[in-house]
């Protein structure tokens, strides 16, 4: 809980920042804080027996581990003598801890109940976060005091807790919520925010919890958050404390009396007249501000420290074991989740230590840095929620091929990759990407197969008395400019064959094989119906085109028919070619 409205009386100084915030930071994690939260997601036993909150707990972790977010995870040690009785109230009676409460100094501490269901989940998230290399420090009391002793010695760049208390111990930076939705983000604040906007140092925020209430007192009856803060505020930081120590709970009655709140006044003689003496009063006060002051913890040079500081590896075998038993996942599975992780957790690193390097002054190649990179190349480029992303390859990662990550982190660690991957990509592409259609050349065959259909249709026009000087003249204009055009399309491949040259040339011959040209009388009878013969290219005479009339008056029917069948078949010539 921590201190009682706390969280509401900081309200304006929340921030909510993208997970990407996180990026490169170590952060100590109060464990019992989140897996409260992550088991109130639901408390059924059916949850509980699936271990939910374990699954949401590795999610939760695997995004961080991608950010190259190193965390520390901090557990409670023993119960406070002074927080006892808000234990047992918010616990059942003599479930964790026994305590005589007419003797509470008696007793410095409690050791908590290591069999029960809450501490057996607090061991499995320690036996998780070893699997994936993030140790755990037991707290000699407070989990939230020990991180936020490491937050103040700059050991930890900030907290994840919920206890708004973190600060009265000394912490700085407190993250309270975290969300992997949405591309994630994390409710955040800062005592440089608290001190700016509300005037609110860590003395003024102890004072608070002596007036309002929190695990170590029930607070001044009277006092709501709006008195308390003007009280805190009248007086200032620097001295509340100092106050409180020399007046004692006589403060809170002059304060009260300069406002003049008569009720709250008689309420606090009341309480001062019951069970509590004022001086037994202003000794809890004393109690309370000693306890935030002066927490047990283990100090920043300490064995314990120094140990959860190391550089821990990721014991995938461990963690095979962990999922197959609590998860019932198989090992591919497993690697699916967590191995791309790891991947881009190591190329952050490694372009943490080219950014080091550059600003030493010290500028390696790629194949030159100490440290090999991880990356061996792109594979393509892709887009994701708006955001560019690189699919990669990958060395030396046992079990992983291939991945996405963000295009900036690919730029920040290894630009060469980028370079190589768009100079690959531009020589792919050709320099006119639009292919023109191949022409049709026309084969022997297709030659073959216009000449008979020709063959027949001038048979067929001489057959019916049609004018044969246009028939003859049609026929030879169009297998000239037939197989002109054939000529031109294939002469590149009839090279070489026949002496390099070769063409074909059809038209009515006379009987004469002389090159003189034969007239016809359009008067006379028709001639003879003549074969059509086959001469090369230097024989073959041009001669005037005389278009098929226009006018049919003077063509029978059937001469009109085969005149239209005659045009049409010269157009789809022409079309073809």
């Amino acid at each position: 809980m921590g201190v009682k409205n706390l969280w509401d009386i900081l309200e304006s100084c929340k921030k909510t920042l993208p997970l990407h915030h996180l990026q490169n930071k170590r952060v100590c994690v109060d464990l019992s804080c989140w897996m409260v939260q992550l088991h109130c997601v639901n408390k059924s036993h059916c949850a509980t027996k699936d271990k939910l909150y374990l699954k949401g707990l590795f999610h939760r972790l695997r995004a961080l581990i991608a950010l190259n977010c190193r965390l520390i995870f901090v557990a409670d040690g023993s119960i406070p003598a002074i927080k006892l009785s808000t234990y047992r109230h918010r616990l059942n009676p003599g479930n964790e801890a026994t305590l005589d409460d007419t003797n509470p100094q008696k007793v410095a501490s409690v050791r908590r109940n290591m069999g029960s269901e809450f501490s057996c989940m607090i061991k499995e998230a320690k036996v998780l976060g070893m699997a994936l290399g993030i140790p755990c420090l037991d707290g000699i009391e407070e989990a939230e005091a020990q991180c936020a002793l490491l937050n103040s010695e700059s050991l930890c760049d900030g907290c994840f807790t919920s206890d708004s208390d973190a600060f009265l111990f000394g912490a700085r930076t407190v993250y309270r919520d975290i969300c992997l939705g949405d591309g994630g983000y994390v409710v955040c604040y800062e005592m440089d925010d608290i001190e700016r906007k509300l005037g609110f140092g860590r003395n003024s925020l102890i004072t608070l919890a002596v007036l309002l209430g929190s695990d170590y007192s029930q607070g001044v009856r009277g006092f709501g958050p709006e008195s308390a803060c003007q009280i805190v505020k009248s007086i200032g930081d620097s001295a509340i404390l100092q106050r409180i120590v020399s007046e004692g709970f006589s403060i809170s009655k002059k304060a009260i009396g300069t406002k003049k709140q008569g009720r709250n006044c008689a309420g606090l003689e009341k309480d001062s007249d019951g069970n509590k003496s004022n001086l037994q009063r202003d000794h809890l006060f004393l109690q309370v501000i000693d306890a935030y002051l002066k927490p047990k913890c283990h100090s920043a040079d300490s064995d314990a420290v120094h140990r959860v500081h190391a550089l821990y590896p990721f014991r995938r075998s461990q963690l095979h074991q962990i999922c197959a038993q609590y998860f019932d996942w198989p090992p591919e599975k497993t690697d699916e989740y967590i191995l791309p992780k790891i991947a881009e957790r190591n190329l952050r690193r490694f372009a943490n230590l080219r950014s080091t390097s550059s600003e030493l002054g010290v500028h390696h190649a790629l194949n030159e840095v100490p440290v090999k990179c991880p990356m061996s190349g792109i594979i393509k480029q892709r887009k994701h929620q708006g955001r560019d992303y690189f699919e990669v390859s990958w060395e030396d990662i046992d079990g992983l091929k291939q991945s996405t990550v963000p295009a900036d982190l690919v730029q920040s660690a290894c630009p060469e990759r980028i370079l190589e991957f768009e100079q690959r990509r531009a020589q792919g592409k050709k320099p006119n990407s639009r292919r023109s259609k191949p022409k049709k050349v026309e084969t022997r065959a297709d030659i073959k197969e216009i000449n008979q259909k020709l063959q027949k249709l001038l048979l067929e026009i001489d057959q019916k008395n049609c004018p044969t000087y246009n028939a003859v003249s049609l026929g030879r204009s169009v297998l000239e400019e037939t197989f002109t055009s054939t000529k031109s399309k294939s002469n590149s491949r009839s090279e070489g064959r026949n002496n390099g040259k070769s063409s074909i040339s059809c038209f009515y011959s006379t009987a004469s094989s002389d090159s003189t040209t034969e007239i016809i009388d359009l008067t006379s009878p028709a001639p003879p119906v003549r074969a059509i013969g086959v001469s090369s290219c230097h024989d073959m005479k041009c001669m005037d085109v005389i278009e098929l009339s226009e006018s049919e008056n003077d063509m029978s029917p059937e001469h009109t028919i085969k005149a239209r069948e005659l045009r049409l078949f010269i157009s789809s010539i022409r079309d073809e070619s």
